[in-house]
C-alpha cells in the first residue's frame, strides 16, 4: 500500500479542530488527535511542529519505516490514514527531529500502552460505556456541594490490597473488594493516586507518561469504567489525582518530543523540574493547554468521576518553587502569569461544562483566593487541601505531651484562617512515607496511649470545620509507614486494639454523616464558635459546631493530654439539658470508660461568654461531644 492510498482529505471538522487545537481552544482534542477509528481503518495524528518527518511504524508493518504521515500545512499537525491496524497493535512514532536525530515516540493521544518494561501504545478506541449511573449523576447535579458530607478515603490502587503471591489485585478485583469497604466504613468518596500510564512505580503515578492512558498496570479503560459504575451504585464517589504541572522525561515519551522544547518550556529554568526529576508543561503554549485541559476532561467525562485532585499547584505558581536556578517573569517577580492563567482557563472551562465538579488543589503555600471564582480574581477552585492545618496538627501530636502547652498555637491558629477557603482537612500518603512514621506510630506514649491519641486526632479533624480526606491504612491503625510496592498490613487486624481502632472509624465516619452541625455550615464564621482556645495550661479546646437550624449544634471539648479533667465549667447558648454523645474514651470506641457521663444539667452562670453552664469531664486525651438534649428559649425555624 502506497502513502497516497493512506492519507485522507481534510474534513472541515478536522480543518477546525486543527486550528482551535493551536489556539489552545480545543478542548476536545482527544477526539480528534491520536489513534481514532473509522469505517475502513484508523486515523493517526500527532502534533510535532518542528519535525522534519514523522512516519508510522507498529506491528501492522512489521516496524517499517516506509509510512510517513503528511504535515498538514502550517499546523504543525502530522497525520496519516492506514487500513491495516486493528485493535491490539502497538505502534509508535519515528521523529526525525529538528537536528536530524531519530527518535521513537509513543502518541501522547494514546488510550492504552503495552504493559511494562516495554512501552509502545496500543491500537484501540474509546470504549461504548452504556452507563448505569443515571441517579448518581443526577444527584450530583441537584444537590448542593458545599453543604454536604464530604469524607474521602485515599487509595493507591495496587497497595491496598495484593494477593498472597504478592502479584497486584485488578480493577475488577478491587470492585468487589474495595466498594463494599468503603461503604461499610462509611466514606462519600475514593480517591485515587494517579491512574495514567507511568513508568516507575517508586513515583507514585505522579510522573506520567502516556496522560490519556489507564495505566497498563491496572487494567483497562472499560474495567475502570466499571469500577466508577459500581461505586456510584453504591452511593460512592471517585475522585482520581491528576497532575498537570509535570511530565516524566524517559525519551520515548514527551520530553522533546520533536526535538526541541515542545510540551516543556524553552527557557531551561522553568522546564527543568529538579526536585521531582522530571520537566514542567509550558502552560503558556497554546496547544499545551488544549492537551492539558481535554486531558481533564477526558477523565471526567469518559470515566464519569466526581472530581480531580490537582497535583503540585505551587509548582505550577511559582517560578522559583522548584530548587536551583529560575528566571524572574517580565515584572521582576516570581509568580508564573502563564500557570495563574493556565489554572484559571481549565477550572473556568472545566464548570462551565460541569458546575458539579470536584475540582481540588493541593496547593501548600498562602497563595490568595484559591477557592474564589475566576470572575473575583480567584484561582477557581472549589476546594483546597489545608496543607497548613495538617502539619501544625501532626507535629503537635507527635510531640510529648508535657510540651505541648508551650506551643498550643499549633492547634488554634487554624481557627484564624480556616474561612478563608473551602478546606480539606487531609492526613495524606505524603504524611506516612520516607521516615515521617505511620499515624499510629507518631502519636506519643505506650501502645493504649497512641491508640489513644489516634482517637483524638482523628475525633478533632472531624469536628473542626473543613472536609475530610484519610489515607488508608491509617483506619485501622497501621504501625509500618505505607510501602508502594506491598499491600497494607491487614494482618494487624489479628490485633485487638487495631480490630477495635477500625470499629472506632466506621462509627466516626457515621458520627460525622449523622450530624449536620459537622458539614452543612462548613466554611462560613456562622457554622463555627470558638467557646475557649486560650487555655495553654491544661492545654483543653472547647468550640461548638452549627448546622442551619438552630437546634442543630454540637458542643466540642478536646483535651490534648493524658491527664484528666476534672469538673469543667462550659459554657452553653441554652438552657436546658445535655447529653454526651461521642467520648473517645468509650469502650465502645477502644476506650476504658464503659458508661456516658449522663444527662448535663445548665446551672446560670457566665462562663465563656454564656449566661448558662454545665459541668463536664474530660477523660485524659480524649475528645467528648455533646448535644442539646432539652433547652429553651431556641426558635424552631431554619436558621
Amino acid at each position: 500500500m502506497s502513502n497516497d492510498e493512506k492519507k485522507w482529505s481534510d474534513s472541515k471538522d478536522d480543518v477546525t479542530s486543527y486550528y482551535l487545537f493551536n489556539q489552545g481552544t480545543n478542548y476536545d482534542s482527544y477526539m480528534t488527535m491520536g489513534c481514532k477509528k473509522d469505517d475502513d481503518g484508523y486515523n493517526f495524528t500527532v502534533w510535532a511542529p518542528n519535525a522534519k518527518e514523522v512516519y508510522l511504524v507498529g506491528d501492522f508493518n512489521k516496524w517499517a519505516e516506509l509510512d510517513r504521515m503528511e504535515k498538514v500545512e502550517q499546523t504543525g499537525i502530522f497525520k496519516l490514514k492506514d487500513s491495516r491496524p486493528k485493535k491490539g497493535d502497538c505502534y509508535k512514532y519515528k521523529i526525525v527531529q529538528e537536528d536530524g536525530t531519530v527518535a521513537y515516540k509513543i502518541d501522547p493521544y494514546a488510550y492504552e500502552f503495552e504493559v511494562r518494561p516495554n512501552d509502545a501504545s496500543i491500537v484501540r478506541d474509546l470504549p461504548d460505556k452504556k452507563w448505569k449511573d443515571g441517579l448518581w449523576m443526577a444527584n450530583r447535579k441537584r444537590l448542593e456541594r458545599y453543604n454536604r458530607p464530604l469524607n474521602i478515603y485515599e487509595v493507591h490502587m495496587s497497595s491496598w490490597k495484593q494477593h498472597d503471591d504478592g502479584t497486584w489485585f485488578t480493577i475488577g478485583e478491587l470492585k468487589e473488594d474495595l466498594i463494599p469497604y468503603v461503604k461499610k466504613m462509611g466514606y462519600t468518596h475514593i480517591e485515587f493516586m494517579p491512574l495514567m500510564e507511568h513508568p516507575l512505580d517508586a513515583s507514585w503515578g505522579y510522573q506520567a507518561t502516556g496522560f490519556y492512558g489507564v495505566s497498563s498496570k491496572y487494567g483497562t479503560m472499560e474495567e475502570l469504567q466499571d469500577f466508577v459504575e459500581s461505586a456510584h451504585q453504591e452511593n460512592i464517589g471517585v475522585i482520581m489525582d491528576w497532575v498537570p504541572g509535570h511530565f516524566n522525561r524517559n525519551d520515548y515519551g514527551l520530553a522533546y518530543y520533536d526535538g526541541t522544547p515542545q510540551f516543556e518550556y524553552s527557557d531551561p529554568n522553568q522546564a527543568n523540574n529538579n526536585r521531582w526529576g522530571t520537566l514542567n508543561f509550558d502552560l503558556g503554549k497554546n496547544q499545551v493547554r488544549s492537551y492539558l485541559i481535554s486531558n481533564a476532561l477526558f477523565w471526567l467525562e469518559q470515566f464519569h468521576l466526581d472530581g480531580l485532585r490537582v497535583d503540585a499547584v505551587s509548582n505550577m505558581l511559582y517560578l522559583d518553587y522548584d530548587i536551583g536556578p529560575w528566571t524572574p517573569n517580565d515584572e521582576g517577580t516570581n509568580v508564573n502569569k502563564a500557570g495563574v492563567e493556565f489554572i484559571q482557563l481549565m477550572n473556568k472551562v472545566i464548570f462551565e461544562r460541569h458546575p458539579d465538579t470536584l475540582m481540588m488543589a493541593e496547593e501548600s503555600t498562602a497563595w490568595p483566593k484559591v477557592t474564589h471564582p475566576v470572575h473575583e480574581g480567584g484561582l477557581g477552585f472549589n476546594y483546597k487541601w489545608n496543607m497548613g492545618w495538617m502539619n501544625d496538627t501532626l507535629r503537635f501530636f507527635e510531640m510529648d505531651p508535657l510540651l505541648r502547652k508551650n506551643h498550643f498555637n499549633l492547634i488554634t491558629f487554624s481557627f484564624m484562617y480556616t474561612f478563608n477557603e473551602n478546606y480539606i482537612l487531609p492526613f495524606s500518603h505524603d504524611e506516612v512515607v520516607h521516615g515521617k512514621k505511620s499515624m499510629m506510630h507518631k502519636m506519643h506514649g505506650d501502645r493504649y496511649n497512641q491508640f489513644a491519641g489516634l482517637r483524638t486526632i482523628e475525633s478533632y479533624r472531624m469536628m473542626h470545620p473543613g472536609k475530610k480526606l484519610q489515607f488508608m491504612g491509617a483506619e485501622f491503625g497501621q504501625f509500618l509507614e505505607w510501602r508502594f510496592q506491598e499491600g497494607l498490613a491487614w494482618d494487624n487486624l489479628d490485633d485487638s486494639m487495631n480490630a477495635n481502632h477500625l470499629a472506632f472509624t466506621r462509627k466516626l465516619n457515621e458520627f460525622y454523616k449523622q450530624h449536620r452541625a459537622l458539614w452543612e455550615v462548613d466554611h462560613q464564621f456562622e457554622g463555627t464558635e470558638i467557646l475557649d482556645a486560650d487555655n495553654e495550661e491544661e492545654t483543653t479546646l472547647f468550640f461548638i459546631r452549627k448546622g442551619k437550624k438552630p437546634r442543630d449544634f454540637l458542643i466540642v471539648l478536646c483535651n490534648f493530654v493524658p491527664v484528666e479533667r476534672k469538673n469543667i465549667k462550659v459554657g452553653v447558648p441554652y438552657k436546658g439539658q445535655y447529653e454526651e454523645v461521642w467520648n473517645t474514651e468509650w469502650s465502645s470506641l477502644g476506650g476504658t470508660w464503659t458508661k456516658p457521663q449522663g444527662i448535663l444539667k445548665t446551672t446560670e452562670e457566665v462562663v465563656h461568654g454564656k449566661t448558662y453552664a454545665i459541668e463536664a469531664l474530660l477523660p485524659a486525651l480524649s475528645v467528648v461531644v455533646l448535644r442539646p438534649k432539652r433547652i429553651y428559649g431556641v426558635a424552631n425555624k431554619k436558621g
